[in-house]
């Protein structure tokens, strides 16, 4: 099991401690440091920005909205990013939500497994360099009927493939990940409840004649380092509490209804009540401490080894944490202490 790093969103005012812990992550032999988009910063423009900062390495996107760019600009994103940082750029996408979608893009939420589907193809097309065409059902091109002929991507990326990962959550969309992508970019990830999701995925890869041989899980996971963990989970609860009760709506929220298929179903209801009712302290406090445990990495450096092994045991291949502390220095001790804590535990790679 590799380590990663995830930066999150930009723009907040943390701009330069995101870089500080990015070039530490590349000091300490992290292998990917990931960015975010919503309706704020967008991952390019940041991950060039780290690129051009960094050596060694890797820069994800975690992840490109689908509804943000057409597929043949984000493959010539990619084939830019992937060439202005020597061969080390990761595509991750995902359809984000309706509310962002329609909200801030002004795309129709719609059949997201099928438009997700075309979107990689077309995009996987576009940077093999061979001419762009493509009928579906969400994308045709050229268009029929007009002047738009069929064009070659001219720039060239350093790597014939660049690697494309998914942010899933849903069964049918882990199916789909498995199938069409190289990696799974995962949120909420517990050891304990993980055998479902990856049985999605694996059931992918084999509709699509692959083993889960070289397939990269990376979940995402909070990190906060001290003696009590308990102390350690409160400082999740805001993070969980957005996902869970204020990322969608109160009918289509994704991570609400994978905290109810992890067995939280009371809970996630609580939540979004008390998160929609504006009532953030209150859904910050729902949020159960097992849930905290469970998808976090909380405590000593010696209770966070155990964890890792445990998720390294579930099959996880990139732990990518994401340091919840307000200040730098208390981000890059963070670091260091998931470095030390996955050699006591034995299994990096």
């Amino acid at each position: 099991m590799k380590l990663g790093l995830n930066l999150g969103y930009w723009g907040a005012g943390n701009d330069a401690a995101n870089l500080e812990l990015a070039k530490e992550a590349d000091r300490l032999g992290f292998s990917v440091v990931w960015a975010a988009e919503a309706y704020g910063s967008d991952a390019p423009t940041v991950l060039s920005w780290v690129a051009a900062q960094t050596e060694r390495i890797d820069v994800g996107s975690a992840i490109f909205q689908i509804p943000a760019r057409t597929p043949a600009m984000a493959a010539m994103t990619a084939a830019t990013l992937d060439t202005l940082s020597g061969g080390r750029f990761r595509m991750g996408l995902g359809v984000s939500g309706p509310q962002v979608s329609e909200g801030w893009h002004g795309v129709r939420f719609d059949k997201p497994l099928a438009r997700t589907r075309e979107y990689v193809e077309i995009v996987r097309k576009a940077l093999s360099r061979e001419k762009l065409r493509y009928e579906g059902a969400h994308y045709t091109l050229p268009l029929p009927d007009g002047p738009g002929k069929a064009l070659q991507l001219t720039v060239h990326p350093v790597r014939e493939r660049i690697p494309i990962y998914l942010a899933a959550v849903g069964p049918k969309n882990l199916e789909l990940t498995g199938e069409v992508a190289d990696g799974w970019l995962a949120i909420f990830f517990s050891p304990e409840f993980s055998a479902e999701s990856l049985a999605s995925v694996r059931a992918g890869r084999e509709r699509a004649g692959k083993s889960m041989e070289g397939f990269d899980v990376v979940p995402t996971v909070p990190l906060v380092v001290g003696e009590d963990w308990k102390a350690c989970a409160d400082l999740v609860r805001g993070y969980t509490a957005l996902y869970v009760g204020g990322m969608g709506s109160r009918k289509q929220n994704f991570y609400n209804n994978l905290m109810v298929r992890m067995g939280f179903p009371a809970e996630a209801e609580e939540i979004q009540e008390k998160y929609l009712a504006r009532d953030y302290a209150g859904a910050m406090a729902a949020v159960p401490l097992e849930f905290l445990d469970a998808t976090a990495l909380l405590g000593p450096k010696e209770r966070i080894a155990e964890k890792m092994k445990a998720l390294a045991a579930a099959g996880v291949t990139t732990l990518s944490v994401s340091p919840m502390l307000q200040d730098l220095e208390q981000g890059i001790a963070g670091l260091r202490t998931a470095v030390e804590a996955l050699d006591l535990a034995g299994v990096g790679s």
